[in-house]
Order: structure tokens, then sequence, then C-alpha cells
């Protein structure tokens, strides 16, 4: 099995049981071995009372981008410690792309810079994520 194999058969797993992500409206675009990137639009029920994109909706297609980048290896791996900067406000209706990578794999501990940007190429965030991984496996191998 190549690692792109690896990481789609990973993320196909998680997906299945990935409510909240599918909650917010959230659509898998690609993932391979360190790599993922998820895509949602800005519905009404995600604007704040600033009218502009909810921070919380911002962070979690990032921090979805960073579960299916640090997953990709068949490896249960969960979030270890997370931060995000944010730069421009999303709108309603932007189609808003979170693009993960990893930055570093040493042992159980891995990096990740996530970046969100809206269908312009603004850069709405910036997101690192560090991540552990666990005991368990997404399918047998």
């Amino acid at each position: 099995m190549t690692p792109k194999e690896r990481a789609e058969k990973s993320a196909e797993a998680m997906w299945a049981n990935d409510e909240a992500s599918k909650w917010f409206g959230m659509v898998l675009v690609e993932v391979d071995e360190g790599r993922a990137t998820l895509a949602l639009t800005v519905a009404p029920n995600q604007c704040n009372g600033h009218g502009i994109c909810h921070g919380g909706v911002s962070f979690a297609l990032a921090d979805s981008a960073f579960a299916f980048a640090c997953n990709s290896r068949n490896k249960s791996t969960v979030g270890q410690h997370t931060f995000m900067n944010y730069l421009a406000p999303g709108h309603l209706g932007d189609r808003l792309t979170a693009t993960a990578t990893e930055i570093s794999m040493t042992g159980r501990s891995g990096i990740y810079d996530v970046r969100v940007s809206n269908q312009d190429g603004t850069v709405i965030a910036e997101f690192r994520g560090v991540s552990r991984t666990i005991n368990g496996q997404h399918f047998e191998e």
C-alpha cells in the first residue's frame, strides 16, 4: 500500500465517524501522508454578532484538517496542543479551505501548520497543532 493509499483509507475510516466535521458542513478535499485539505462554505448560522464567520468555525475547520493530516499513517493520533492566529475575517458565503502540512514527525509527536484561506486566496488564519500518537489504528493492516 502506498503512503497516499494508506492516508486515503485512514481518512475514509475517520470520516465515517466524524459527525462534527459533517455537521459544520465540511468536505474532505484531499489527503496524503502528513497532509490534508478540508473546505466549507460559510453559512448564516456560522456568522457571529459582527456578521462575520465565527472564529470557532474557522478553528474547527483548521482543527479537522490537522486531524486528518496527523492520522494519515493509520496510527490513532490526537491533538496535544493547538493555537490559531486570526488574520482576516471570513464572510457569509465564503468558501474557506484549510490546508494542513506536517512540519515535523519525531517518535510519537508531530507538528502541523494549517493555513485557512478564502476563495480569493486571502489568508484568514494560521493554525499550529502539536499531535501525539496513541494506541490504535483506523483499519487493520
